[in-house]
């Protein structure tokens, strides 16, 4: 904020003077400049080790890597058996859903094995080419589920790889080869630390130990099977130079995908993709594997650095449905997917030089909305508005100058059609007089295959429906599947009956009626509470043993649909106080006091099956 004003008769006299003295400057800060450039590197190490010493994440030997030749040819893959039973292209990218192992490990999104079944087979209609259906050594009941998704979805029309997750350790191997050998293309995907933090602090190994320990495991998963991945973990902080190594071993043991895990969120996509360009141009057999990417989300950046990666030569992106994951999450399947369909003429041109496929990743997209829907069904974990792609607001316009825009012309402010993701219009279908034939043909169309007895069941709560709600939408529908055929689960406590009485100046009470599977019997409680869906929990917690010791840490109620008789989709998340661990509920009804009802016992059941059972490893902390 400097005025420009007139020079002053001294300041007039004393410009010469200034004039020479600039000129000394220069020439001294040239002549020190020109020193430095052609003095020893010993000089300017005291400068650099103070500045390596501000990055405590980083190693420094990362800021001295190998110059990568940007100029690389795109990879040429092979086809692999996987492809050549399914014809797909194997230059396409090939899309690694992680959902049921890494988004599982998001605080109370714990599934089922039914639940994870049912995700499984949506993501194989939704065209994934890996499932990572989970940990196996975590649990029994992990084990299991991995084994009935390998049996059930590994074995269908047009199989996805089914992976499973091992620690770089013989039990982890052995256990994960069993639980996926039913699978027609089974796939080990073992891991070891790779950087130094990681080596020193939590594995404590020596470099030279990781090395051994990567040759002898990656040898031993590919005595099990033929398809073997391995990640060196945390490698965007690792050494370049010593993963370079650790890859050339694993690719001489047998592994035939590398993958290249960005394990707490910390590159940048510049970095990413120079990374996997030095890859390419510096370890041993890598033309021969496929070069895979893993990342979350801790920075907003885990979409942008997949993208880049693929431009670097990565042919395969470790992603999940919403991106749902540990702390911040994972790359989002589905923005990943629709950034490469929307901008093929870029990702053509910088990926594939033009020598790409017709199209590039095998993904149904307009599976895509119902796919999230049902993640979110499962988990409990809401997509916020605003999300890209699957959030409520996608595709949504308040401005008048844009919703003039689209009324003329759709791509005026929209760069995808929602139809392209499988969303339309809430337009009636259904009503109380529609007959059984007109409601399974709709349910076929709505891609829900059902057989006589599951039919039966959906049929009567949509006839339930119908009686209390005029016009029945596709997302009451879908509602209606997910609560009776894809949640239905025996629980050993169900509810009965319920009656509420509150209003103004009354007291809320609720007045509940339990059965309880294991023992028989119908326990029959009343409590008051702040509100009535606050009596009805109180009465819930009364009515079963050992339950009062639960914290509620979330409660939320959605509409499916707009109107004054939308059904109304409830979910809660307790935490039990013994073990620390969440669990999460979801009901749905016209009646939001009942569907609370339905969620907050549903979570209790989990929390009573739960105990006494042993906690689930982790792959990274156990």
């Amino acid at each position: 904020t400097h005025r420009r004003r007139l020079a002053t008769p001294s300041e007039v006299q004393s410009a010469p003077k200034m004039v020479s003295f600039a000129r000394v400057l220069t020439s001294l800060w040239a002549s020190v400049a020109l020193a430095a450039a052609f003095a020893p590197s010993a000089r300017v190490a005291a400068p650099r080790a103070r500045l390596n010493a501000r990055l405590p994440l980083r190693m420094v030997a990362e800021q001295e890597t190998t110059r990568v030749d940007i100029s690389l040819p795109p990879p040429e893959p092979k086809a692999t058996a996987h492809d050549l039973a399914t014809g797909r292209d194997p230059r396409r990218v090939k899309i690694f859903d992680t959902t049921l192992r890494d988004g599982e490990q998001s605080p109370g999104c714990t599934m089922n094995a039914d639940e994870k079944l049912t995700l499984a087979k949506q993501l194989a209609r939704l065209g994934v080419d890996v499932i990572e259906a989970g940990f196996p050594i975590a649990s029994p009941g992990d084990f299991e589920a991995v084994k009935q998704i390998a049996e059930v979805v590994g074995t269908g029309v047009d199989p996805p790889i089914i992976c499973g997750l091992a620690r770089a350790l013989p039990k982890d191997i052995e256990l994960c080869a069993e639980a996926v050998k039913g699978a027609r293309f089974p796939r080990i995907h073992t891991f070891v630390s790779a950087s130094d933090i990681h080596m020193e602090r939590r594995l404590r190994k020596s470099r030279s130990e990781v090395l051994d320990i990567t040759s002898e495991m990656v040898a031993y998963a590919k005595s099990f099977v033929d398809d073997v991945e391995f990640s060196g973990e945390d490698a965007l902080r690792s050494d370049p130079e010593f993963l370079y190594e650790v890859y050339s071993r694993a690719i001489e043991a047998g592994a035939t995908t590398i993958n290249v895990p960005d394990t707490v969120g910390y590159t940048t996509p510049e970095e990413f993709k120079k990374l996997i360009l030095g890859l390419r141009q510096n370890v041993r057999g890598i033309e021969d594997v496929t070069i895979s990417v893993h990342g979350h989300n801790d920075l907003g950046l885990a979409v942008s650095n997949f993208l880049a990666a693929v431009e670097g030569g990565a042919r395969q992106m470790e992603c999940t449905i919403n991106g749902i994951g540990e702390r911040a999450g994972n790359a989002a399947l589905e923005e990943l997917v629709m950034a490469l369909h929307v901008r093929q003429d870029h990702y053509m041109d910088k990926a594939y030089r033009g020598n790409a496929p017709s199209s590039i990743t095998n993904i149904r997209k307009e599976e895509i909305a119902k796919t999230s829907r049902l993640v979110t069904t499962l988990t409990g974990m809401m997509v916020q508005p605003n999300k890209a792609i699957v959030g409520a607001n996608a595709f949504a316009h308040e401005s008048g100058i844009h919703q003039d825009g689209v009324l003329k012309h759709r791509q005026t402010y929209e760069i995808m059609d929602a139809s392209s993701i499988g969303l339309t219009d809430n337009n009636i279908v259904l009503g109380k007089h529609s007959g059984r034939h007109a409601f399974r043909t709709r349910m076929q169309e709505l891609g829900y295959a059902m057989d006589a007895d599951e039919l039966s069941r959906a049929f009567l709560r949509f006839k339930e429906l119908a009686d209390k709600k005029k016009e029945i939408t596709n997302r009451d529908l879908e509602s209606i599947v997910k609560d009776e055929l894809l949640l239905n689960i025996k629980d050993r406590y169900q509810l009965v009956h319920l009656q509420v009485s509150c209003g103004n100046g009354q007291i809320p009470t609720a007045t509940i009626q339990i059965f309880d599977e294991d023992k028989g019997i119908e326990t029959l409680k009343a409590s008051t509470g702040t509100g009535p869906v606050d009596a009805v929990f109180c009465a819930i917690c009364e009515a079963i043993d050992g339950v009062d010791d639960v914290d509620l840490l979330e409660y939320s109620v959605n509409s499916v649909t707009a109107g004054i008789d939308a059904l109304g989709e409830v979910t809660v998340r307790l935490q039990d106080k013994d073990s620390g661990r969440i669990f999460y509920g979801r009901g749905a009804d016209t009646d939001i006091v009942t569907a609370s009802a339905q969620a907050y016992l549903s979570a209790v059941n989990r929390v009573c099956d739960a105990r006494g059972t042993v906690r689930p490893r982790h792959p990274q902390y156990d």
